[in-house]
Parts: structure tokens; sequence; C-alpha cells
């Protein structure tokens, strides 16, 4: 089913009079909740599914090329189905997630497509079954059949991890209980309030607040982030205790050898790959983030840094305010100079109601894109304050929303794009766009400005992602060694900021509990590791592309068409790079290494 959201916390945000900021039509999907073509599509989805299990359950091994097409055919239909249903009821959600007629449609839509599905569970599993020599046998046969090769490939790299039909069909119907335990996240998240300086805000806000200028106001806003989420922590500590032993249990009754492996299938990705990654971004903490934090301590003329001052503007940045058309102008001309292609792919996201930009209470913090289904279209949601980085957030989000129009052409079940390549083309944007206003600099201050933020998100990206992925490996494992209370949960927190951060820092009593906000570690285990590694793609990418300009293109706009019908190695023979190569991960570190050289030699 596509429901999958590429959802990026921390997204940074800004402040008012930004302009006519857009929000979603969703009518694309359906008009309302009570809209007619709703319930023939519930009542198509109960038949059908009933009518498939009916026509080939205890049956695929007797099914030749032909007939399994037809399968395939008729499961990608139902996934396309289910899958408008539940992008309907999570975008409106999300739009308002404290508005109880939401949550409970949700909820509803998910129970009913929960039910309804539950009779195909046997699909896979029997796949599964299949001899691999007949299944080879019917790809050279049938040209139709052997293009969904891919995709059953990562259905059957989950075979050793298969249980029974009744077990599997038993997960299946227990999966919305897993999923209440998000929106109760999603929820309290919502409804947080914070107070600084006597204003009243939501967390989107509130975080804003430690990208300005007055050291003041980010220590207040950092002070109180860590009063409102020690408040709650008792809550947050539950949710993930529940989500953590939720998984060790599935992951036990799989015989998952690691709680990192089913992130590793889900993500096409050999696990040493994924380590070879960790290792060499961990090695340079010392010349990234270290390094830049000590410039970046002498620049704010401080004797050690806080907490407060990871994320300050540099004292010679000037505040602005970009509003939305300026926004939008700054990144549609950097798509528009890379191939006007791209900027063409980009523009209705902008005139159709693709993009719910603006900040309001109750609705879901960070920003993402969500492809929905191959014959509707991707929506963006972005909470946009107007800073600076929100342009460059609106960069990534029009990136993943350009790959996943273009990976549509594909079918409902080859369009979905593994986490650690779906990352590419959302880093790569924000890469033309930086590169785009590095080269407009008017002088040596604003290039110096420009090039410490664009490291500050690289470090984000990277260097925070992986102590954040980290920071999970450690909380799945303790787990496993029984509840976690709300202290042992900080103590793994804080073990791993002052390694990744460096010893410019200090850290405020509160800042123990900032793990509690971030909605990967509820909503999507290990999916952080995804960021990194789509950060050193790209810088790996874009090496080649200056490097080799002529026709860099074309193979660019290939790879991303391809969405998920070809491996990570497939997709990268073309440059000339390669994932699994140790040095692969060390050229695109190299890259930001090089932009801190440069700032130090400003120095000079």
């Amino acid at each position: 089913m596509t429901d999958t959201v590429l959802r990026d916390a921390n997204a940074p945000s800004g402040d008012k009079n930004l302009g006519d900021l857009p929000e979603w039509d969703l009518s694309d999907l359906y008009a309302g909740e009570d809209a007619p073509e709703l319930q023939r599509d519930l009542d198509w989805l109960q038949t059908v599914c009933a009518e498939f299990a009916a026509d080939y359950e205890g049956k695929l091994d007797t099914l030749d090329a032909a007939g399994l097409l037809d399968c395939l055919h008729r499961d990608e239909a139902i996934s396309r189905t289910a899958g408008r249903i539940m992008s309907f009821a999570g975008l409106r959600y999300y739009q308002l997630t404290t508005d109880g007629g939401r949550a409970k449609f949700l909820s509803d839509c998910q129970e009913k497509v929960t039910n309804f599905t539950t009779p195909l569970v046997f699909f896979s599993l029997e796949l599964n079954r299949l001899d691999e020599g007949a299944l080879k046998a019917m790809y050279a046969e049938n040209a139709d059949l052997a293009r969904y090769a891919p995709v059953i490939r990562r259905i059957r790299a989950m075979k050793p991890h298969q249980l029974s039909d009744e077990l599997e069909k038993f997960l299946h119907d227990l999966g919305v209980v897993g999923d209440a335990w998000e929106r109760l996240f999603d929820e309290t998240i919502a409804g947080l309030t914070f107070t600084v300086d006597g204003e009243e805000m939501g967390i989107e806000g509130t975080l804003n607040l430690l990208t300005e200028q007055d050291r003041d106001q980010r220590e207040a806003a950092a002070r109180e982030l860590a009063r409102v989420f020690g408040e709650n922590i008792r809550t947050f500590s539950r949710v993930h205790n529940t989500a953590a032993k939720e998984k060790e249990v599935i992951d036990r009754w799989r015989k998952m050898p690691t709680p990192q492996t089913g992130r590793h299938l889900s993500n096409d990705v050999e696990a040493e790959v994924v380590e070879a990654l960790r290792d060499a971004v961990v090695a340079a903490y010392p010349k990234l983030s270290h390094r830049y934090y000590e410039l970046k301590r002498k620049w704010l003329g401080l004797e050690r840094m806080q907490v407060w001052d990871r994320n300050a503007p540099l004292p010679m940045e000037e505040t602005r305010i970009v509003d939305w058309d300026d926004a939008r102008a700054t990144v549609m001309n950097a798509y528009g100079a890379f191939d006007p292609r791209m900027a063409d792919l980009a523009q209705p996201f902008f005139e159709k109601g693709w993009i719910d930009a603006g900040v309001k209470q109750g609705k879901a913090p960070g920003a993402f894109a969500h492809p929905t289904v191959t014959d509707v279209h991707p929506y963006v949601m972005l909470n946009y304050l107007g800073k600076p980085r929100d342009v460059m957030t609106l960069a990534h989000e029009l990136g993943h929303g350009v790959h996943q129009v273009l990976a549509a052409e594909q079918g409902e079940l080859l369009s979905s794009t593994p986490l650690t390549l779906a990352e590419t083309a959302s880093v790569f944007g924000e890469m033309l766009t930086f590169r785009r206003m590095l080269d407009g600099a008017k002088d040596k201050a604003e290039r110096k400005v420009l090039l410490a933020g664009k490291v500050e998100d690289m470090i984000n990206t990277v260097v925070r992602q992986i102590a954040f992925y980290d920071f999970e490996c450690k909380l799945h494992d303790a787990r496993r060694e029984g509840e976690l209370t709300p202290d042992d949960i900080n103590a793994l927190w804080m073990s791993v900021q002052a390694e990744s951060l460096g010893p410019a820092f200090d850290f405020m009593d509160g800042y123990e509990t900032f793990w509690a906000y971030i909605p990967h570690f509820v909503h999507s285990p290990f999916y952080v590791y995804a960021y990194a590694f789509g950060d050193g793609l790209v810088n790996a990418l874009y090496a080649v592309y200056e490097e080799n300009p002529e026709g860099f293109q074309e193979k660019y706009f290939e790879m991303l068409k391809a969405g998920g019908s070809k491996h990570h190695k497939d997709l990268l023979a073309p440059f000339g790079l390669d994932a699994s190569d140790p040095a692969f991960w060390d050229k695109g570190l190299g890259i930001i290494s090089d932009m801190i050289d440069e700032l130090e030699a400003m120095e000079d």
C-alpha cells in the first residue's frame, strides 16, 4: 500500500508576512469524507480482496507466466485504491492532528482497509514458496512479468523471516494497534504549547526560535522546550517503550538477527553498506562537526557553546525573512538552470494545491512529501516561516515531489523507492539551490554565510542523523533487556551527543529529553541513516556532475524514473559510483571537509 511519508523532522522554520502561502487541495484524491467515490472505492476494495483470495489462495504455484502477471496486475490495482483511501485520510489528519473527527476518520479507514486486505496476506507468503528456477523460467518467457522481478526479489528477501500463514494474518490485523501509538505521539506533539516571552506557540514556532539572532531568546526557547518535554516525558517514554517492545517481539518471532535488519531489507541495502557509512561518518566527526563548531564558537565570541547556539545564525548574518514568492523563485530558478524539465515538473506543485506551507496550531510538525498513488500526484507539506533555511527545505521537498512524479511511470508496485535512494533527488535539489545562491554571492562575507549554512545543514543531515541512528541502536538493544525509564532513555541520548557534536559544547539540564519530539524514532525506526546515505550519495553525484556535466542530466532523470525498479548498484553504475565501496563515503564526506577548509582559510 502506498502510504509512505517521507517525513523530514527538524525542518527549520521562520516568521510572519510571508505572502500567500498555499494550502492543499485534496480533491484530486476525494472531495471529502462523504464523497460517494470514497464509499465506492471502499466497497470495491472489500469485494476485490475477497475475489483475489478466492481466485489465488493455495494456487499460486499452478500459475503460468501470463497468469502470474495478471495476478500482479490485480494486486497492483488493490494497492492503488487502498493507497488512495489512506493517503486522503492521512493527509487530512496531518493538516489538523488535534481534530477528533479527522483522527476518527483516519482510524476508521485504517481498520477497514486492514480488514479488507487481511485475506491477501497469503500472497507474499505463497510467492516466497515458489521455486526460484520456475520463476526465472517465467521471466525468460514473459518480458512484462520480468519487469516485476525486482518487486518479487524484495518480497522474497523476507522468506527467511516468514511466519505461518495464520500468524502473518494475526500480525497484519494487529498493525492498527501499533498505528494507534504513532497517532498518540503525533497528537501529543501537535498539542504541546510553549510560552516564550509571553507568547504562546506550538512546537514549530518554538524550535524556530533556536535559529534567532538574539541569544537570550534562543536560550529561553531551549529551556521552554526542555520544560514542556520534561512535563510530558512519561508519555513519550511509554510510546517509545511500547513501540520498541512491539518491534522486539515481532523481530524475535521473525528471527531477525538485529533490530536494524528489517529496515535494511525494506531499504534494499546490505547491512555492511550501512555500517560502512556509519563508521565513515563517526570516524569523520573530528574533521567535520568538531572542527566546524570550534570555528562557530569563535565567530560567536563564546568561551563555550551551549545547545541553543548550535543552529544560531552567524553574527555577520543579516536577519532576513524570505517571503513565499522569493523562495519559490529561488528554487525554481535553480531547478530550471539545471534542466528546464525539472522546473516544469515542479511548477504544478505551486499552482494546483499540491503544497501546504503555513504553520498552524495542530498541524503536524516538520516537512514531508507524500507520493500518494501513481495515478494522482504527490503532496508536499511544509511549516514555512521564512528563514533562509526554509528555502532549502522547500528545495528538498520539491526534489522528493519531482522524484515521485517521475517514478510514478513505473506503476504502483515498482514506483516506491527505498529510503536510501528516496533522499537522492531531495538532497540534489538542495545542492542545486545552494550552488546557485553561492555563485550569486555579492562578496566574501555573503559567501562565508552561505558556506557556513550549507555546512551546518550537511552536519545536521549526516553527523546528526548518524548520531540519531546510534541512539536508536542503543535504545532498541537496551529495550531487549527490559523496560526503560525516562532517565534510561535520556542517558542513551546524551551518550551520543557529546561524541557527535564535539568538545565545543556544554549541555544544559533538560537537553537530555530532546529525543522526545523526533518522529522518525516512532514512525520509522532506523529511517534516519537514509539522510546520511542520501547526502553522501548526492555529494558524490554532484562531484561527477561538476567533473563531467556532458550528458549528466539524461542519466540523472533515468535514475529518478527508475523508482524502485533497480538496486542501488545498478542505479549508480552509469555514474561510475559504487556505494558498497568504503571509499565512496569518504568521497562524499570530503566535500563537507573541503567546505570547512575554505571557511578556515577565510579566517587568515
